[in-house]
């Protein structure tokens, strides 16, 4: 057991790695539907103005550009902690004025994001980047 462990540490760029590819594209899968259909986009406007955000179509397009950008920058590897900045913000803006008073089930997945993007806020991207391989193919 011993050697799988010590496996796994030498190995931990990759876990990083998933765990950016799955969380990355998921933002992206979340707001998708929103940058190509634009009745989509104002229906979620339509949504944030029943929790009392201001100008919520300009909050709406905000939160969807942001998310997708900071996918894509997640995915790549590339300045992950201010992708991990931004989205701590949009997820905590949005446990505050969306889920606030939800059950713990109901508040997990935003809960989960959160901290998903405080871990590679402290931990980087990894060693597994879009620069990183840019790098490997000048060498």
């Amino acid at each position: 057991m011993d050697r799988f462990f010590q496996w796994l540490d030498r190995n931990r760029d990759t876990g990083i790695f998933l765990l950016r590819l799955f969380v990355g594209f998921r933002l992206l899968e979340g707001v998708v539907d929103n940058i190509i259909n634009w009745q989509q986009m104002m229906e979620f406007g339509k949504f944030l103005q029943n929790f009392g955000f201001p100008v919520p179509e300009i909050c709406a397009v905000i939160s969807v550009y942001a998310q997708a950008v900071a996918g894509l920058m997640i995915i790549l590897g590339w300045q992950m902690r201010y992708a991990a900045m931004l989205m701590i913000i949009n997820f905590a803006v949005a446990l505050v004025m969306v889920h606030w008073g939800q059950t713990v089930d109901e508040m997990t997945l935003p809960l989960l994001l959160l901290f998903v993007f405080i871990f590679f806020l402290f931990n980087g991207p990894g060693s597994i980047t879009v620069a990183s391989l840019q790098r490997k193919k000048t060498i």
